[in-house]
């Protein structure tokens, strides 16, 4: 039988790390609330500038821009976007699984470079001996000028023709219950399909075709990254939430097992102690 004293360091132990997966179990679902209007409020209009940029895409000759420039795919640049901080439940393994059946589909055909955001996909492949283009930490800030950092250089290297195509892997929120991790091609851009009986309307650009696609086009490649953290911070918010909540849940279920293990254990430690009194008194009888 385990020892009283041992078994009281346990519950207490146990009730401690309760009290602290509660405490973030509650900070995670006042920071979800925030993250989660953040992504209600941003998926319109990312999802309109989407839609600009395939019209676009089908009515613009490519050479009218470097971005538009499509070319097969030989060099590949996979952006992977994780958290800084664990206990998120299999928040970031999804997505470094993820991002690893991608670089194992790829990479016999092609020649893939990583970037990542985030401290854990950081970490993780540099154990694997991975050399980054772009490290991005902090990933809970989801600022624009931050999507705009990361954007930057990916935007410069596909121009310059270093890469033919950027792919990237993040989680999307759906509820706090549930999030999707999602491979996504983010160049070149993806025209607009036509039905059969569409003809496209031709656009009057002012001041030029040229200057409004240099401007719009790195713009959304921006605003579509910014979506994508946004995206993540809530996933991360809500799959911690759920994590602690059934940490919380599992450390209730273990004190009353110990708190049973620990009356059983006094009961039989009264019971023989009360043995040994009755024995000593009839030996002295």
């Amino acid at each position: 039988m385990a020892n009283l004293k041992d078994i009281r360091k346990r519950i207490n132990s146990v009730k401690s790390t309760q009290q602290i997966t509660k405490a973030m179990q509650m900070v995670a679902a006042s920071k979800l609330k925030k993250a989660q209007d953040s992504v209600v409020q941003a998926r319109p209009y990312a999802s309109k500038m989407s839609d600009v940029m395939a019209s676009l895409a089908v009515r613009v000759k490519p050479g009218k821009h470097p971005l538009l420039q499509r070319r097969d795919e030989k060099n590949i640049e996979l952006l992977v976007i994780t958290s800084d901080r664990g206990l998120c439940g299999g928040f970031n393994t999804n997505v470094t699984k993820a991002a690893d059946a991608f670089l194992k589909e790829k990479q016999p055909d092609c020649e893939v470079s990583l970037s990542v955001v985030g401290r854990k996909a950081r970490d993780y492949y540099r154990r694997r001996d991975w050399e980054f283009k772009t490290e991005e930490m902090n990933p809970g800030s989801a600022s624009f000028s931050q999507a705009e950092a990361v954007a930057r250089p990916v935007i410069d290297r596909y121009a310059e023709g270093e890469i033919d195509a950027v792919y990237v892997v993040f989680t999307e929120f759906q509820s706090a219950m549930t999030q999707d991790v999602v491979v996504k091609r983010l160049l070149p851009l993806e025209p607009k399909a036509l039905a059969e009986d569409e003809i496209p309307v031709e656009y009057l650009y002012e001041p030029s075709e040229g200057a409004l696609l240099a401007e719009i086009i790195p713009r959304y490649i921006c605003t579509q990254i910014f979506s994508m953290l946004l995206e993540s911070v809530a996933s991360e918010h809500g799959s911690r939430m759920t994590a602690m909540d059934s940490a919380t849940n599992n450390a209730t279920e273990m004190t009353a097992k110990l708190t049973l293990l620990y009356n059983r254990a006094r009961q039989a430690a009264i019971t023989t102690e009360l043995m040994e009194i009755v024995s000593g008194a009839e030996a002295l009888n």
